[in-house]
């Protein structure tokens, strides 16, 4: 990945849908060879296109990063976990914890419960501290690519 790389990634990451008339000149390319750098990007899995969707304009109002301790396998906590469509995503971690768990609930009860009731019921948990945020929320996933 060169330096033209990166900018294409930067100027997608402001604008995914960006024409390549826009974007070839943006990174000092013609619009068919920006179209040929990105299609060698994808082609070589180096880049995905993806929509994210913001869970809060989706109906969710609290949503919380969980610190989850697990006695055994992380892996079947996070596979279980993974089958509730309260959880976002979770990531195996080395530290103080062992997975970190991203959950959408519809308000500040239902997180509750659901960290109560879901979390810390599921075999393999320990503990779970919950870092909440509620409210406004709005997700921007910036890479740094350079």
């Amino acid at each position: 990945m060169d330096e033209i790389d990166r900018a294409i990634l930067r100027e997608l990451q402001t604008d995914g849908r960006i024409a390549y008339a826009d974007l070839g000149p943006r990174v000092g390319l013609s619009a068919s060879a920006a179209r040929q750098r990105l299609q060698r990007l994808l082609d070589s899995r180096a880049v995905q296109v993806v929509g994210v969707t913001d869970p809060m304009r989706m109906g969710g109002q609290a949503m919380a990063l969980l610190g989850v301790a697990v006695d055994g396998d992380p892996r079947a906590v996070a596979d279980e976990l993974a089958t509730h469509p309260e959880v976002v995503y979770s990531v195996l971690t080395s530290g103080g914890f062992d997975l970190f768990v991203e959950v959408v609930c519809a308000g500040p009860r239902e997180l509750l419960d659901f960290v109560g009731d879901v979390v810390r019921m599921t075999e393999g948990v320990e503990g779970v501290q919950a870092f909440p945020y509620f409210g406004i929320h709005t997700h921007r996933f910036l890479w740094n690519v350079g």
